[in-house]
């Protein structure tokens, strides 16, 4: 077992010692947000055919040379053509095809007047401007052309990507599987939300926290509630949690105390010990262990340690696990608007809210960084990333921040 490791070291062995995710065929119906797991290449044209984006009339180029308001051409309607009709004729010279936006341009015609700068009678129109050929005029292909690499493996399906499947004509399409995570919380201390606290007990606040911030991940969320510091029935829980789940979080009871029992019950029910703390500030003790192939991941009672070890450490894995490169954070520059006087002899992750200041990132530290703080973390949307050995930052300061 691995001990006191670096951040960077917790993610190369979480990456390497599970496998990734699987797939399966869904519908389209069901394919907004999900990850392809193929690329997708044009069946066909898009359009499929040449077609015009206005209403108005198609005509040959040639024969509008000259028109103007004061000496307007008369062409001859030939046909009227609606969207989802197919022409019949075809435009020879002076005549004309009325035809409405989205509707095949028939054969000879090579460009569109609009309708409001034309003018209809009975049987003919007036062409009052000079037009070129190509004007108001789509082409079959225009858009997509058959054989293009349209949608990329593991592009995250938007609204629009699924409008694009459903204008090439597919129907269902190869996805990742939405990894099913299972969250327990560990404690005797713990109490259910709805109930009346005891002395001593504080509300179940963590479970709901990680738990809909996996959501928010994208992720299949299990709340498996609490679990009293018990050996035998923490075993219990962990393997039903994990027959449920492809990832298993569980949250308390990894630090050194007395009745934390995580590492234990890991022994208990047979899994491998990957490594144990990772060297920064708050989310030390975080636990990851291996059962029937499965990550167990276990972090920090405290608060805001476990969601900073949740946003820089698991999420990062996630990312990986589930195809989401959308979902790995982002490491960027900014300055600091406020000081923070410590010196941080680890490296330590303090919570911030990033704002836009001029053309400058600018972040504000949040005023309580306490493990056990939870409020601070509302209005977080970044976290610090102090190096190991950096002395108190102070106000102007460039520093590095994972965005949230």
């Amino acid at each position: 077992m691995k001990t006191k490791i670096t951040l960077e070291e917790a993610h190369e062995i979480l990456k390497s010692c599970f496998e990734l995710n699987d797939t399966e065929m869904v519908s389209i119906f069901d394919a907004h947000q999900r990850v392809l797991a193929q690329d997708i290449f044009a069946p066909i044209d898009q359009p499929p055919f040449d077609r015009s984006p206005v209403d108005g009339y198609a005509i040959k180029a040639s024969d509008s040379i000259g028109a103007s308001a004061e000496h307007p051409l008369k062409l001859e309607i030939i046909e009227e053509v609606f969207a989802g009709q197919f022409p019949e004729k075809e435009v020879l010279e002076k005549k004309a095809c009325r035809i409405m936006t989205g509707a095949p341009i028939p054969r000879g015609a090579d460009c569109v007047i609009r309708q409001e700068e034309a003018a209809e009678s009975v049987g003919f129109v007036e062409i009052q401007m000079q037009l070129v050929s190509g004007e108001n005029y789509c082409y079959q292909g225009e858009d997509i052309k058959k054989g293009e690499h349209i949608l990329k493996k593991e592009d995250v399906l938007n609204y629009a990507g699924i409008g694009i499947l459903v204008c090439m004509g597919i129907t269902e399409v190869l996805v990742y599987k939405i990894p099913k995570v299972a969250v327990l919380s560990t404690g005797d201390e713990l109490t259910p939300v709805g109930q009346q606290l005891q002395p001593g007990k504080i509300y179940n606040s963590n479970l709901y926290m990680i738990g809909m911030r996996l959501k928010e991940f994208g992720m299949e969320t299990i709340i498996l509630g609490n679990v009293a510091d018990d050996i035998e029935e923490s075993c219990k829980r962990i393997k039903e949690g994990l027959a449920q789940a492809d990832i298993l979080i569980t949250i308390g009871g990894a630090s050194v105390g007395k009745k934390d029992l995580i590492k234990e019950s890991m022994r208990e029910v047979g899994a491998d010990t990957l490594f144990w703390k990772v060297n920064m500030k708050p989310g030390t003790p975080v636990l990851v262990s291996k059962l029937d192939g499965k990550p167990i991941i276990s972090l920090s009672g405290n608060p805001a340690a476990a969601s900073i070890s949740l946003e820089v450490m698991v999420r990062e894995f996630l990312a990986y696990y589930a195809h989401r490169n959308d979902l790995i954070p982002q490491k960027t520059e900014a300055i600091l608007d406020n000081s923070f006087n410590k010196e941080s002899t680890r490296r330590r992750v303090l919570r911030g809210k990033l704002v836009k200041k001029g053309a400058d990132d600018v972040v504000e530290l949040v005023r309580k960084h306490s493990s056990g703080v939870l409020s601070s973390l509302y209005h977080c949307n970044c976290l610090v990333d102090v190096p190991a050995g950096t002395a108190a930052l102070q106000k102007g300061q460039s520093v590095t921040i994972y965005k949230l």
